[in-house]
C-alpha cells in the first residue's frame, strides 16, 4: 500500500480555497499512485478556529466542504480532518474528526479521544470525546485513525501521563497494524527531534507496527506549525520525511518500509528563524497585507526584525521608519540607515525632537520642579509610536513592533508607544537569542551593522542611558526569565541554580507586575516553549511573589 503524506497550509474558514487545495493534493496524491492521501487534522476548516466553532453557520460550511471534497475521492481513498456534528444527546456540540473517504462515499468517522487543555490549546472548550475507538480497514490493512494529542500519552514514555486512557494501545488491541495520526503540532524550538519523532519512535517500537504522522504547516496568529510529517516503521526507522516549514506531498510504500531517508537537519536558531519568516509571512498574507511598516533605532531589536521581514516580504514590501530624538547618538542613525541601506528598503527619517520641545512646553508649569524620569522617557516612544501609526493609517501598511521576549517579560516597553503593532513579531525570542539571529543573518555577508551588533543595548531615551543601568546582564537576565516562565521555578529553585537572590526576587518582580502592559501587546509568534499570550494566562491583580 502506497500512502500520501499531504502536508498542507490552510487558512481558517477559508474553505472555499481549503477545498481547493486539498482536492489539488487529491490529484497529485492519484499521479503518484499512492492508495490512500492523508490531510492535517481539521484541514477543511484550518487550525485553531477557536470560537468559530460555536458558529453554527461555520461547522455547516465546514460539513459542506467535507462533501464536496468527498465527490472528487475516486481512485483512490483519503484521509480529511474536519468538525463532525455531535448526535449524542449529551456533551459539546461538535467533535473534532477524521472522515475516511473512499469511492466518493465518507466509509466512517473517527472522533479525537484526547482533547488538550494547557498552554495554547482550549479544545475541551468546544469539542467532546470520542464515545468508541475503532479501526478501518483498507488494502488487507487494519488502519487505526487517531488525532493529534492521541499519540501523546503513553504511560511508558511519559512520566506522568495527562489523561487515564490511551486511543492508541486500545487501536492495537483492536487489531490495528498502522497507525495513522493526523496532526496540527505546533513549533516550538528542538521540539520535533528532541520530543515528536522520541516518541514515535518510542510508540513504533513497542507495538511493532509503521506510524504515519501528518502535521499541517503554516502561520495562524501566534502558532506556526511546522510540519516535519515522518513516517516510522515496525523497527522504530524513519522511513520517509516531508518538508520543514513547507507544504510537501511525499509517497511511502508500506510494503518497503526499509526505505532509508535523509532528513534535513536545522540548528535550533535556523529553525527559530525559518518559523518567524513563516509566520510573519502567513500572518501579513492571510490578514490581507502587503506591506509592513517598522520604526528604525540603530538597535539590534529592529535590525533583526526589519531582516527577517525582508527575508519573508521582500525588499520592496518593506518601510523603514528613523525617529531620532535629542538623545540619539549619531552612531545609532547612521546605524539605522545603514541597515536600510543593506536591506534595499525604503526608508524615512523624521526627527521628533521639536515634537517633544512642544509636549514639554505645554507641561512645563504641570511639571515644574519635577525631575525628568519616565515620564519624559515614555512620551519619546508614544511620540514615535503616533507618527508610525499615522503612517500606517494612511498607506495601509502593517506595523511591525520590535520588543522581544526579556524586554516584554520585565516591562522594559512603553505602552502606546513602542508597543504599538499589529504584530510583535519577536516578542517570543530572548534578547541573548536575538543577537544569535543577528549572527545568523550575517552568516554570508553583512546585513546587520557590526556596530549594532557591538554597542551596548540602549533606549536612548535620556544622556547616556544603557539596557543595564537598571537591568542585569542580558545572559543572566533571560536564564532567571526562562527557569521562572518556561520551566516555573519558584526563587528558590532558581537562587540554587547559582543567581543572586535579590537580582532573582526583582526580575520575578517585573515579571508579575507587568502582566497588564502584555495583556495589551500586539500578538507575537510563538517559538519557545512558554510564550506570553493565550498559552501563558496570568491575573493582572494578585500578590503571588514567586516565592
Amino acid at each position: 500500500m502506497k500512502v500520501a503524506l499531504a502536508q498542507i497550509n490552510t487558512v481558517v474558514g477559508d474553505f472555499e480555497n481549503n477545498v481547493r487545495k486539498i482536492c489539488s493534493f487529491i490529484e497529485q496524491a492519484k499521479r503518484k499512485h499512492a492508495d490512500l492521501v492523508v490531510f492535517p487534522e481539521l484541514a477543511v476548516t484550518g487550525y485553531p478556529p477557536k470560537d468559530f466553532l460555536d458558529i453554527p453557520a461555520f461547522v455547516g460550511h465546514n460539513l459542506k466542504a467535507l462533501r464536496d471534497i468527498t465527490q472528487q475521492v475516486s481512485g483512490i481513498a483519503a484521509i480529511v480532518g474536519f468538525v463532525d456534528r455531535n448526535r449524542q444527546s449529551y456533551g459539546k456540540l461538535v467533535h473534532n474528526a477524521a472522515a475516511f473517504i473512499q469511492d466518493r462515499q465518507i466509509v466512517s468517522v473517527h472522533h479525537k479521544s484526547l482533547l488538550p487543555t494547557y498552554d495554547v490549546f482550549d479544545e475541551s472548550r468546544y469539542f467532546e470525546s470520542a464515545c468508541s475507538i475503532a479501526p478501518v480497514q483498507f488494502n488487507n490493512y487494519t488502519l487505526g485513525i487517531s488525532i493529534c494529542e492521541d499519540i501523546w500519552n503513553d504511560e511508558e514514555f511519559w512520566m506522568r501521563p495527562l489523561y487515564e486512557t490511551d486511543p492508541i494501545e486500545k487501536l492495537i488491541s483492536k487489531g490495528a497494524n498502522v497507525i495513522i495520526n493526523i496532526s496540527a503540532s505546533p513549533f516550538t524550538v528542538e521540539k520535533h527531534e528532541s520530543i515528536r519523532l522520541r516518541m514515535l519512535t518510542h510508540d513504533a517500537k513497542k507495538y511493532k507496527v509503521p506510524f504515519i504522522y501528518v502535521n499541517q504547516i503554516g502561520g495562524n496568529d501566534e502558532l506556526v506549525f511546522d510540519g516535519s510529517s515522518a513516517v516510522i516503521n515496525a523497527q522504530g526507522k524513519r522511513i520517509a520525511q516531508a518538508a520543514a516549514f513547507g507544504e510537501d506531498l511525499i509517497v511511502v510504500d508500506l510494503e518497503n518500509t526499509a526505505t532509508q531517508v535523509v532528513p534535513q537537519t536545522f540548528t535550533p536558531i535556523e529553525t527559530v528563524q525559518k518559523a518567524l519568516l513563516l509566520g510573519l509571512r502567513d500572518y501579513v498574507v492571510k490578514c490581507g497585507f502587503e506591506k509592513v511598516i517598522i520604526g528604525l533605532s540603530g538597535g539590534i531589536d529592529s535590525a533583526v526584525t526589519a531582516a527577517l521581514a525582508v527575508e519573508a516580504l521582500g525588499s520592496e514590501n518593506v518601510m523603514g521608519i528613523i525617529m531620532p530624538s535629542q538623545f540619539s547618538s549619531q552612531g545609532s542613525v547612521d546605524d539605522a540607515v545603514q541597515l536600510s541601506k543593506n536591506l534595499a528598503i525604503d526608508y524615512r527619517i523624521f526627527p521628533i525632537k521639536d515634537l517633544f520641545d512642544g509636549y514639554q512646553t505645554i507641561l512645563r508649569e504641570e511639571f515644574r520642579g519635577l525631575p525628568f524620569d519616565i515620564a519624559e522617557e515614555n512620551l519619546q516612544a508614544r511620540i514615535r509610536g503616533n507618527i508610525i501609526m499615522t503612517l500606517s493609517n494612511k498607506y495601509g501598511y502593517l506595523v511591525l513592533s520590535t520588543g522581544n521576549k526579556s524586554e516584554m517579560a520585565i516591562g522594559y516597553c512603553t505602552l502606546y508607544g513602542d508597543m504599538n503593532g499589529g504584530l510583535a513579531l519577536i516578542s517570543d525570542v530572548p534578547k541573548t537569542m536575538v543577537y544569535e539571529l543577528a549572527k545568523y543573518m550575517n552568516r554570508e555577508k553583512e546585513i546587520i551593522p557590526q556596530e549594532t551588533l557591538s554597542k551596548p543595548p540602549s533606549a536612548e531615551l535620556r544622556p547616556n542611558q544603557l539596557d543595564q543601568d537598571s537591568l542585569p546582564p542580558y545572559d543572566i537576565l533571560d536564564s532567571i526569565l526562562k527557569a521562572y516562565i518556561e520551566e516555573a521555578k519558584c526563587i528558590e529553585e532558581i537562587v540554587r541554580m547559582g543567581f543572586d537572590e535579590t537580582t532573582v526576587r526583582d526580575v520575578i518582580q517585573k515579571v508579575n507586575r507587568n502582566e497588564y502592559k502584555r495583556r495589551q501587546a500586539a500578538p507575537g509568534i510563538k517559538v519557545t516553549s512558554k510564550a506570553f499570550g493565550s498559552g501563558r494566562r496570568m491575573p493582572i491583580a494578585h500578590k503571588f511573589t514567586g516565592e
